[in-house]
């Protein structure tokens, strides 16, 4: 007698299919579990065996073999838990044989027969749902699983809950999806006092989704603005909010199935280490940098960061995903970030110029700026210094411009993108920060003058090619913020103004005159 039941594997945010197949032979009484099962599979056995007990239901005594095929391919969680035991119960009869036929499964199992909470319902339910089958889920998952859309979903409390509802004693009913939220309040950036080139920025690097880094001394206000930053950006797209919430589902992170609205904004210590930051460990979890997919990623304190850390950063900044490899897999996670960084200009964070000025400039400054790579520092594509707040600034009253009314100029320059984008109808980018190739010359195509400019400051060695493709984009981004259909020489130079070529290392800096 045998038995069939469909379940996933998780291999990122993607879901395949895996058959829990078992089969009843004669024998010793044992149950063995095979199929590449890791050590929380390998416990599936004692899980599911405790649960018919707890139930009242005899543990059949025969030989029970339950295979997870593929066999080659890994398995990891406890979320096989129900499969199996759903397939132990078809094969004895307590389940209709065909009453499983066009269900997927998976949850863990408690002791007395309760279905538990499992990651990854949503992208299981996404996943099943395009198998053409529908999803059995723990009732504490239905919420997440029912975004899935037209996928069928069953979201049961219990072992016995499932039995009655497949012989029609106590149907269950659909789960409905959870409240979508839109997170919480952000501070305003009207309690910045002074700082006006650094809120600049700010609203530059919220318009077109570029790289920003604030460089100055303790108290200026560094942390403070990239706090404010998620209030000037737009709200996620129906798109974008099922990927990010894809990857959140995977981490464990959706409560009672509500998604947020807003942009992530995540801000790990500068402890967190090359697996925490680009993701990995024993599972293969998702770090920081997919964990604020489609939203910012704030590293605060950016030089006390390891160095290899922050160098496993540069492939994700440039091709918007992760992917990390294993001897037996290779798990992709999408991380398309805009990453926003704080740092003071030397370890004692006074600087080698004014008052209060560090003694050991400038070795004080290259040394420690010298932690963060060349190439790192080439993919931020606004580099701003942040001066001390001066007394005058803080008796001033608070200014008269605040997070809405620059939000409305971000949403402005966005919706102008955007438009571009649609327009192009050949999967163009919708923010200038990710443009490339052709699509970046047509829409960031400059005159005279400003190619002038341009050309110039690469011959004095300012620039890289990665350093000309930001300048151009960090250009049009300036221009949408004024309106302008076409960038000029004036937007350029103000660019330029931002790409910094050093951080107090040696090298030769470009002057827009």
């Amino acid at each position: 007698m045998a038995a069939r039941v469909v379940t996933v594997a998780f291999q990122g945010v993607d879901a395949v299919r895996i058959d829990v197949e078992v089969q009843f032979t004669r024998g010793e009484a044992h149950f063995i579990l095979v199929g590449l099962g890791d050590k929380a599979v390998a416990e599936s056995r004692e899980r599911v065996r405790a649960a018919f007990t707890g139930l009242g239901l005899a543990w059949p005594g025969k030989r029970i073999i339950a295979n997870l095929a593929p066999a080659d391919l890994p398995k990891v969680g406890s979320h096989y838990d129900l499969p199996i035991a759903l397939a132990i119960m078809a094969g004895m009869g307590i389940i209709p044989p065909d009453a499983l036929d066009g269900w997927a499964a998976l949850g863990e199992l408690s002791l007395d027969g309760r279905i538990m909470p499992v990651a990854g319902a949503l992208p299981a339910a996404v996943a099943v749902g395009g198998m053409g089958l529908g999803l059995i889920c723990p009732q504490a998952c239905g919420p997440e699983a029912a975004w899935a859309g037209e996928t069928r979903i069953i979201a049961a409390p219990s072992l016995i809950a499932l039995v009655n509802h497949f012989r029609g004693v106590q149907v269950l009913s659909p789960p409905k999806p959870g409240e979508i939220l839109d997170g919480e309040r952000v501070p305003d950036l009207r309690d910045v006092k002074g700082q006006e080139n650094a809120k600049r920025a700010l609203e530059i690097a919220a318009a077109g989704g570029h790289n920003l880094l604030f460089v100055g001394p303790p108290g200026s206000g560094k942390s403070m603005m990239a706090q404010r930053l998620p209030g000037l950006l737009p709200p996620l797209t129906p798109g974008e909010l099922l990927e990010t919430s894809m990857v959140h589902s995977m981490a464990g992170l959706i409560a009672k199935g509500e998604l947020r609205r807003a942009r992530p904004f995540r801000c790990p210590h500068h402890s967190a280490s090359m697996a925490a930051l680009t993701g990995g460990g024993m599972k293969a979890k998702p770090g920081e940098v997919s964990l604020a997919h489609n939203g910012v990623l704030f590293l605060d304190e950016l030089p006390e960061f390891g160095t290899q850390a922050l160098d496993s950063l540069r492939q994700p900044l440039e091709t918007g995903e992760v992917v990390v490899a294993r001897a037996n897999a290779h798990v992709r996670y999408p991380a398309r970030v805009q990453l926003v960084a704080a740092m003071n200009p030397c370890r004692c964070g006074l600087g080698g110029a004014g008052r209060g000025a560090c003694g050991r400039a400038p070795r004080c400054q290259s040394d420690y700026q010298g932690r963060i790579s060349g190439p790192l520092m080439d993919r931020i594509d606004l580099q701003v210094e942040v001066p001390p707040v001066t007394a005058a600034d803080l008796a001033l009253p608070p200014p008269a411009e605040g997070t809405a009314q620059a939000a409305a100029r971000v949403t402005r320059a966005r919706e102008r993108q955007a438009a571009r984008a649609e327009a192009a109808r050949d999967g163009a980018c919708p923010l200038n920060a990710q443009a490339n190739g052709d699509w970046l010359e047509t829409i960031a195509a400059l005159d005279a003058p400003a190619r002038a400019l341009l050309t110039q400051a690469a011959e004095a060695g300012g620039l890289t090619a990665r350093g000309w493709t930001r300048t151009l984009r960090l250009a049009r981004t300036i221009a949408d913020l004024e309106d302008a259909e076409t960038v000029r020489r004036v937007h350029v130079a103000e660019a330029l103004i931002y790409r910094r070529v050093s951080t107090g290392r040696a090298g030769s800096s470009v002057r827009a005159e």
